[in-house]
């Protein structure tokens, strides 16, 4: 695999655990302004969740009751974390399936997968339903769909300028400011929205 140097992190040639950033000229409008965390990348291809597009008319508690989680009467005995909790559209692939990202305070064995810096991914019931009764993770979003590589693929459009890349940190992940997260995952790198162009790279 070969990734450009300016798409190295610290000398590393796997983006696990980095969050890739949208350049204005990506070609697909699925990824427009898309902030996407990447859960597994290897000489495979790669798996990732994006960060900052919500899933539309969608809300967790409702989601419950709908995959039989909890009867529609306890939802009002629903934590207030389980109420809060962010549904996103997490990519084109599989979007009927859920992938809870989250905190690696809960961990299932056989079930949960540790990606980098205290962050998991899981996708199973069992974590929805003990976010449902209070005993889930500190930090969590669902996310609806997941966005995929295929081998090389990936490597292939950063190195065409389609995505930049920056480290990961909680906010970014769990935070509720959904609309910010891509000026803000800009700004981590040094670089103003206002300033950027679809021809970064080429000068």
């Amino acid at each position: 695999m070969k990734i450009g140097s300016s798409q190295r992190v610290s000398g590393r040639s796997y983006l696990d655990g980095q969050c890739l950033i949208a350049m204005p000229g990506m070609t697909d409008t699925r990824f427009s302004r898309s902030v996407v965390y990447i859960c597994a990348h290897s000489e495979d291809g790669a798996m990732g969740i994006i960060l900052n597009k919500p899933a539309p008319d969608t809300r967790f508690p409702d989601l419950l009751v709908q995959l039989d989680v909890i009867p529609s009467e306890e939802l009002i005995r629903l934590p207030s974390q389980a109420e809060r909790m962010r549904v996103l559209r997490g990519g084109p692939v599989e979007t009927k399936r859920g992938f809870v990202l989250h905190s690696s305070d809960f961990f299932l064995e056989s079930a949960t997968l540790p990606i980098d810096n205290g962050i998991c991914l899981t996708a199973t019931l069992d974590i929805l339903r003990a976010i449902a009764i209070g005993s889930g993770p500190e930090n969590a979003v669902l996310a609806l769909g997941y966005a995929g590589w295929g081998a090389g693929q990936l490597e292939s459009e950063i190195q065409s300028n389609g995505w930049l890349h920056c480290a990961a940190d909680p906010a970014l992940l769990f935070d509720d400011s959904i609309e910010t997260k891509y000026n803000r995952a800009l700004h981590k790198i040094g670089i103003d929205p206002a300033f950027l162009s679809s021809t970064a790279g080429h000068a």
